[in-house]
């Protein structure tokens, strides 16, 4: 068998190991267009858990690599004058001219041939060649040369950054962030051998301009750069070798495999620099090709294999990295959070790590958190204890005179069980358990102001005096056996209407007893949906009307909160995008056009609520969609809002054209409510794949939103909030005195089992590398 691997870097040199030590009568040659000592950049960093990859897959290259690396397991976030350090984290660092030079002598160690300054740029120089792998880089040529099959897509962030060395030693990984008359620098440092460090300098494009950056060379930028962190960095020196400033790109391929050519490491895939990981992306590929083509019976089926098995693990960390990425490049955004706050977010930014996390590896540290959050909800009123705080999740949220007793709310979700929108005992028994179930917040699915407004058959509404009588009987019973309060959320289906219930066939057109729709634009949801009517004038005085006696009708029903529904492409959702309003008068065109009307809307039902009771408007923050409304529309869209008397904004996506392609994930809408929340400075409320307490403290304590929606946890466990309580030990968490043994038995058993499951824990979690080398150091020490 014949190999030709293009690219002598990390990805290429490993994928010849590992493919040789599998199949040692190959031939196996690196091709690398630089010389063997060359290399661009200082430090490379791996975890624990990558390294134990390493010692899995070859044990002699592992062993030199761990020989020469610096271990840390703190991180290290300065900020305004302080430091905060979070141990735990295993981390590892090494020169990456280093790990180039222990890959190179293992590679010709197994027979692997290597050729340097030779630079390939037509594979048919290896027509006989059985494999050929391209580790080219982020500028590939091949994959450049093959554009319209692989398909790239590259993504040029927004931030400018530039590598540097330094002579500083540094015992953790370290984040610096720093205000200058400019704007704020971030700086991501970690030491990779003794006297060494690496530091990469990051900033956003207007700070950059007005630093005077643009157009300084390298060791102008470093001086400036060396100035700027000077308070850290003190006589060390900044380190240069091709510190340019650049854009980092984030790059996606929607092909990896060409015939016989495989993309790998960055030529493949790249992840931002703030999560580490595009090394460890880059071997972990080779690891996955040598799986792939030791299982496969030819190299086509293991190209195939090591596309289809590895993709969904690189799309992972790639989302990750994004997810990472953008934090740091709207770090303005939490400039005035305080420091231990600040903090917290860095760490839980890309969502890996979590409060219940921190407390694990850092109690003291999440202490602080608690004890800061319970400061501001103290400063806004509260007779709340800040020495032994309850965690965020279960301190009190007002909004004009409603005060909550937690922030877990259940999400609205249709139950589509109504009867000519009369709710029934399915829905007494639905919003009651779960406000005995302890939630602070109960929100009614979309109650439709019409019977053309609804979405199906089955959507409830509030528009009869039989609705109005039910809704009360529901909210009574709230109110007489739960401490919740009960929000009544109010809209109108439009273009989304006459369809069938969702379990037989979700935004599907009823082949039967339609009625007539109407939307900002005669557009039709699906091309075999009913085409709605422009809505005209007259419409949207009717609609307004519908929506102001549903609100006089909420208030006789006794709901402590409203919230008008504008998300999700329903009719008032229909006027915000540009995906589905396509009018030529004063309600289409400019955001400030499209806004008029549900404005109009939300005004008259402002007027027609009382005042001392809050309002809330759930939107779409981005369509997921080219064209559509974005994140920087969103808090457009929350402004106008609060300046219309809004208290909250339920911060949604998507669901506007079947066009969207949502990015799924752990609490993926979250970073819309935190953009909100933290330009538009309103509060916020966020909802979208959030399961457990744990996310829930998470999203609080950073600062991302002011309360937390659960839908499906709320499905399946009513009490859901009754048991985070229990685990944490909130004791003041309300149950009916007929539960109050249940309560009393759930709170003495958390106690015993969160100390069980956390010990189980700590025993499961291997010891990182920096402790087993400290425990190792310990009998030296005392010699």
């Amino acid at each position: 068998m014949k190999i030709a691997i293009i690219g002598g870097g990390p990805a290429g040199l490993y994928s010849a190991i590992l493919l040789k030590k599998q199949r040692p009568q190959a031939e196996i040659t690196v091709y690398e267009r630089n010389r063997p000592d060359d290399t661009f950049g200082f430090g490379v960093v791996f975890s624990d858990a990558t390294l134990d990859n390493f010692e899995k897959y070859d044990l002699p290259s592992y062993q030199r690599i761990t020989q020469e690396f610096a271990y840390w397991d703190d991180i290290a976030v300065h900020f305004r004058g302080t430091v905060h350090r979070v141990g735990g984290n295993g981390f590892c660092g090494c020169s990456r001219r280093t790990l180039l030079m222990i890959l190179q002598d293992r590679a010709r160690e197994l027979g692997v041939h290597l050729l340097f300054e030779v630079d390939i740029t037509d594979e048919a120089r290896f027509a006989d060649a059985d494999l050929i792998v391209l580790a080219d880089g982020i500028n590939s040529h091949f994959r450049n040369k093959y554009i319209e099959h692989f398909a790239p897509e590259v993504d040029l962030r927004s931030n400018k950054f530039t590598w540097m060395g330094s002579t500083k030693p540094l015992d953790a990984f370290t984040f610096l962030f720093q205000e200058t008359e400019w704007g704020p620098f971030i700086a991501h440092a970690y030491q990779y051998e003794a006297g060494r460090s690496t530091w990469i300098f990051e900033t956003d494009p207007e700070t950059f301009k007005r630093a005077g950056l643009e157009g300084l060379g390298e060791q102008e930028s470093a001086d400036r750069m060396h100035d700027i962190f000077k308070g850290f960095l003190g006589d060390h020196k900044l380190l240069i070798n091709r510190s340019m400033w650049r854009n980092f790109p984030m790059i996606r391929n929607k092909r990896w495999v060409k015939d016989n050519m495989v993309l790998l490491g960055d030529a493949k895939a790249t992840a931002h620099f703030s999560i580490g990981s595009g090394t460890k992306l880059a071997m972990e590929d080779a690891i996955a090709l040598h799986d792939a083509m030791a299982k496969a019976p030819t190299v086509e089926a293991g190209l195939h294999d090591y596309e289809h098995g590895r993709r969904e693990e690189v799309e992972k960390i790639q989302h990750s990295a994004d997810v990472s990425l953008v934090w740091f490049e709207h770090v303005d955004r939490f400039w005035d959070f305080d420091p231990v706050q600040f903090a917290f977010g860095v760490m839980t930014r890309a969502k890996a790590i979590t409060y219940d996390n921190l407390t694990l590896r850092a109690p003291d540290f999440v202490k602080e958190v608690d004890k800061s959050f319970a400061q501001k909800v103290q400063a806004q009123g509260f007779d709340v204890d800040v020495d032994k705080p309850e965690v965020p999740m279960f301190q009190p949220f007002k909004m004009r005179d409603m005060v909550l007793a937690n922030r877990a709310v259940v999400s609205p979700m249709c139950m589509y069980s109504a009867e000519e929108g009369v709710p029934n005992d399915f829905h007494l028994v639905h919003y009651g358990s779960r406000a005995i179930g302890g939630a602070g917040l109960v929100f009614t699915e979309m109650v439709c102001v019409g019977r053309d407004a609804r979405i199906t058959p089955g959507c409830a509404g509030l528009w009869t005096d039989e609705q109005e009588a039910q809704w009360k009987r529901i909210v009574d019973f709230v109110h007489s056996t739960s401490a919740a309060k009960i929000c009544l959320q109010l809209g109108h289906a439009g273009r989304k209407g006459a369809t069938k219930l969702m379990w037989d066939g979700m935004d599907r057109p009823l082949a039967d007893g339609a009625w007539d729709i109407v939307s900002a634009s005669p557009l039709a949801y699906y091309p075999d949906s009913q085409v709605p009517v422009e809505i005209d004038r007259a419409g949207m005085d009717r609609v307004k009307a519908e929506f102001v006696a549903a609100t006089i009708r909420g208030e006789r029903c006794g709901f402590d909160m409203l919230e008008m529904h504008t998300a999700h492409g329903y009719l008032l959702a229909s006027f915000l995008s540009p995906l589905t309003n396509k009018r030529t008068d004063e309600y289409g065109g400019s955001l400030e056009n499209r806004l008029r009307f549900p404005l109009e809307v939300f005004t008259a039902m402002r007027e027609a609520w009382p005042a001392h009771k809050p309002m809330s408007v759930r939107f779409s923050a981005t369509d997921w969609a080219e064209g559509g409304n974005t994140g920087d529309d969103a808090v457009q869209i929350a402004r106008a809002f609060a300046e219309a008397g809004v208290d909250l904004a339920d911060i949604s996506t998507g669901q506007t054209v079947k066009e969207s392609r949502p990015i799924y994930g752990r609490m993926f809408q979250t970073p819309f409510s935190d953009q909100v929340r933290n330009e538009a400075r309103v509060a916020t409320m966020c909802v979208g794949n959030i399961t457990s307490a744990d996310q829930v403290n998470t999203i609080l304590a950073a600062g991302r939103a002011d309360l937390v929606a659960l839908g499906r946890p709320h499905l399946t466990d009513p009490s859901f909030t009754i048991k985070a309580a229990a685990w944490y030990g909130a004791k003041d968490a309300y149950c009916p005195p007929q539960y109050m043994p249940g309560k009393d038995q759930i709170f003495r058993n958390s106690v015993r089992d969160k100390q069980d499951f956390e010990d189980l824990k700590i025993k499961a979690k291997p010891k990182t590398r920096a402790e087993m080398r400290a425990e190792a150091a310990k009998p030296l020490a005392a010699e």
